[in-house]
């Protein structure tokens, strides 16, 4: 039975590597284009991620090297960590990812099964906070660190600046406009020279589909499950979106028998509302700390509300019956 995939990004493509390494046939369907961050900061662990579902994956070329991490957060002292990654353009990186051969059916019917990054559009999503960013494409001054990421708390809102060569880097303004956000900015500003103009402005609180099984389909990537770009982790995320949508698929389509339809998506389901809730664990403390404004006491609530209401749908949902052993899922029982 051949599985549809349609999307054009990091999940969609780990999904179809995942269905196809296993001689699970696919179909590669077109998809609306999902937003594409301008740059990707990918870490250590994200890329040996991306090793093991797609064998012999390199950097695309281009990507510039990130050293540390500088963090002026809740104090007034700039913090500087280890952060060894690679700034990559967005788009690249999805465009560098290898897809399997294209099949249909042989006799031209519809996959039973589709997995696609366009949910339902009478679908439920649930918005954990409301913090509009805008992207920019900037100038570094001679005196700014290129191997270094700028991360700063201001009273309303807060800055990322990633250096993406000698003289270019990409700044993210979260809650705040530019010009006024760098007026107010001790550690980001002096490392800015100038600023270009806004390449896109999106929502950055995450977000999660209430139910991401429609009519013979699963929703996944970041139609499914969105976060926030404050932690860095959204790569990986999406890597393990697939491989946990391509098992769940395969094991709706028949592939791996003896699995009820209704416990496997009851537990896909489960496990976005589990990875949602350890993303607002860790998110919460930066807004918690962020600031004393009225608008970092509102984003870190509805990170706190976010928390309990995953609490209460994972405690509903109870203990999870099967375990993800490498690409398939396997029964608790079977598996202990």
């Amino acid at each position: 039975m051949v599985l549809r995939v349609s999307g054009q990004g990091i999940a969609a493509a780990s999904a179809a590597q995942c269905l196809a390494a296993r001689g699970i046939p696919v179909a590669v369907g077109a998809a609306p284009a999902a937003r594409q961050a301008p740059v990707v900061l990918l870490g250590e662990a994200a890329l040996a991620l991306l090793g093991d579902v797609f064998t012999g994956f390199a950097l695309p070329d281009g990507a510039h090297p990130i050293e540390r991490r500088v963090v002026l957060w809740g104090t007034d002292t700039p913090r500087v960590f280890a952060h060894r990654g690679w700034v990559i353009a967005g788009n690249r990186l999805a465009q560098a990812l290898p897809w399997p051969d294209s099949h249909e059916d042989a006799d031209h019917t519809s996959p039973a099964l589709a997995l696609t990054t366009t949910p339902p559009a009478d679908a439920r999503v649930i918005h954990f906070g409301a913090r509009e960013a805008m992207a920019l494409p900037v100038e570094l001054t001679p005196r700014a660190n290129r191997a270094a990421a700028l991360v700063e708390a201001l009273a309303q809102g807060w800055l990322f600046l990633i250096p993406t060569g000698e003289t270019t880097g990409w700044l993210l303004v979260v809650g705040n406009d530019a010009e006024l956000a760098l007026r107010d900015s001790r550690l980001v500003a002096p490392a800015v020279a100038a600023i270009g103009a806004v390449s896109s402005c999106f929502e950055t609180a995450p977000k999660l589909l209430d139910n991401p099984a429609g009519p013979g389909s699963l929703v996944l990537g970041s139609a499914a499950l969105a976060l926030d770009p404050i932690c860095g982790d959204g790569t990986a995320t999406a890597v393990r979106g697939g491989i946990l949508a391509a098992a769940a698929a395969a094991a709706i389509s028949g592939h791996d028998a003896g699995l009820d339809d209704a416990a496997v998506l009851a537990h896909y389901r489960a496990m976005m509302i589990a990875t949602m809730r350890r993303h607002l664990t860790v998110s919460w403390p930066f807004y918690a700390r962020g600031g004393n404004s009225a608008w970092w006491r509102a984003e870190a609530g509805a990170l706190a509300e976010g928390h309990a209401w995953c609490t209460r749908q994972l405690a509903q949902a109870g203990e999870a019956q099967f375990v993800l052993m490498g690409d398939r899922l396997v029964a608790r029982e079977v598996a202990a």
